[in-house]
């Protein structure tokens, strides 16, 4: 029987138009579907590293803290990969709603299996699980909240900040909660949480969708053909050979180790998007526009690999550093007989993205002409981002064992400004500048940028654990500003390569 197909009219009568502060009903849906996945991803990786590298008697595996940093960003590299086989998925065979019923069924098993004392096996099977759900979810989400709106409604910029909100919402809550869970109960009670908020998403959204979600994400927007079908079985079977190949040579060599694999995930990482645009730039029906706008990106991508470098650290340098070096008995500060989570420092990204997200919004509109054009503003981000690690530098040199954690705190907010400067503008100025022949590859590219970041920092966490963290911040806050000041020098360039592009 054929699958039935509806059209963009149909969609939009569909769906109750007003319900959530004057937006359309399924954004309530998909709001606090979202709220809990969100909740569950973040509330897990809160705990992840120190489950890996924590003492077998305190519940952990105890493996090396720098193993565990590796395996914590692999991890994040596989998510932000696996949403591009996901988004294929959604698009070519199943349609969004269904990727993000599977999605959430992938992601709640998978925390509901580390919420069982296992051996190590059994957490990679778990890790893996959430990896294959994050990639069916998390691009069909987006996708629902585009469906529920025309082209032309003007809501759309606004229910789409509203739908963020709880991205970060649910980022910021969640350490909290599973945080002194761990503290309390220990590890597996955390995931245990975490799946629990993911079940409580997946109910909410299969409860609610029929009444609100109308027609949205039903649609396979470009269905494999009999003929594609062959044609993609065959690529497939050559990349599973290829990748066979690969693991092949790297155990042939002694190499099928953890660090074999974290080269592998560099190479992907970084090549991955390389390729991508060197395909975009060389194609016939790009453009000499075009060409010159593809060539005025690949800085940008350059500094957004090494912002979200940083950004990403946080929850492997900046973690593990909150754990063995920082002051978190708050009896000696304080006289409070209370001691602080480790986990309670992955809230305060979400945090202040949520406080300052309205502050910088503003902003730009107050600078008009003023405002900063797009390569400023990376260079911005950069030189905060800088600015974050150099912090940590005077109070790790002071001398003290253990440092105030308000030090950790402003870290933490300065990289956040730098996030403000570069991620809201990100996909917009990924947008406008991709060839018209490759939109929706072009967006990929830029995914990918933290896919990139996380494969470089598979190699730069290895470096955080072989020199001391006074000398690894300062290098990391330097190499970062110097970066922004030869993206300011380029600003000029940039900005003519970008033809009309601001």
């Amino acid at each position: 029987m054929a699958r039935r197909e509806y059209t963009d009219h149909e969609i939009i009568e569909s769906v109750p138009r007003k319900g959530f502060f004057g937006h359309p009903k399924g954004l309530l849906t998909l709001f606090i579907t979202e709220f809990w996945e969100r909740f569950s991803y973040y509330g897990m990786k809160a705990i992840l590293l120190y489950y890996l590298y924590y003492a077998t008697s305190k519940g952990g595996f105890g493996l090396k803290e720098t193993d565990a940093m590796i395996i914590v960003t692999l991890y994040g590299a596989l998510v932000m990969m696996s949403t591009i086989i996901g988004g294929w998925f959604a698009d070519r065979l199943i349609g969004a709603r269904k990727a993000i019923i599977y999605g959430a069924l992938l992601i709640m098993f998978g925390h509901i299996l580390m919420s069982i004392p296992g051996n190590f096996t059994m957490l990679l099977i778990a890790l893996a699980l959430i990896i294959i759900g994050s990639g069916l979810l998390k691009p069909s989400m987006s996708t629902n909240v585009n469906e529920l709106y025309e082209k032309e409604d003007s809501r759309i910029d606004a229910g789409f900040t509203i739908f963020y909100m709880s991205v970060n919402l649910g980022a910021w809550i969640s350490p909290f909660i599973v945080g002194q869970l761990h503290s309390s109960f220990g590890f597996h009670a955390g995931f245990a949480a975490a799946a629990v908020g993911m079940f409580f998403g997946l109910i909410w959204f299969v409860m609610t969708q029929k009444n609100t979600l109308g027609f949205t994400g039903l649609n396979v927007p470009n269905p494999l053909s009999k003929g594609e079908g062959k044609k993609v079985t065959l690529i497939a079977t050559g990349i599973a050979i290829l990748i066979a190949i690969i693991l092949f040579i790297f155990k042939l060599f002694g190499m099928l180790n953890l660090e074999g694999i974290t080269w592998i995930m560099t190479f992907f990482g970084l090549g991955i998007p390389a390729i991508y645009l060197t395909y975009m730039y060389t194609h016939p029906k790009t453009s000499s526009d075009e060409k010159s706008r593809l060539l005025a990106y690949i800085p940008l991508f350059i500094a957004a690999v090494i912002f979200w470098a940083i950004q990403e650290q946080g929850a492997t340098v900046l973690a593990e550093f909150a754990d063995q070096k920082t002051q978190l008995d708050l009896k000696p500060l304080l006289g409070i007989d209370y001691v602080i989570p480790a986990a309670f420092f992955q809230s305060l990204n979400p945090m202040f993205i949520v406080i300052f997200a309205p502050v910088f919004s503003m902003l730009w509109v107050k600078l008009g002409k003023f405002n900063p054009s797009t390569p400023l503003k990376f260079a911005i981000a950069l030189i905060f981002a800088g600015l974050g690690y150099i912090a940590m530098v005077y109070p790790i040199m002071s001398g003290e064992q253990l440092i105030n954690p308000l030090w950790l705190v402003l870290s933490f907010f300065l990289i956040v400004l730098g996030e403000l400067c570069i991620s809201p503008i990100g996909l917009s100025t990924t947008t406008r500048m991709a060839p018209q022949a490759f939109t929706t590859q072009m967006l990929s590219v830029w995914f990918l940028s933290n896919a990139a970041a996380q494969g470089l920092n598979a190699q730069l966490v290895q470096i955080y654990g072989a020199v001391d963290p006074a000398s690894y911040f300062g290098y990391m806050g330097l190499v970062a500003i110097g970066l922004a000041v030869l993206l300011i020098v380029l600003v000029p360039i940039i900005k003519k390569a970008m033809r009309g592009v601001h």
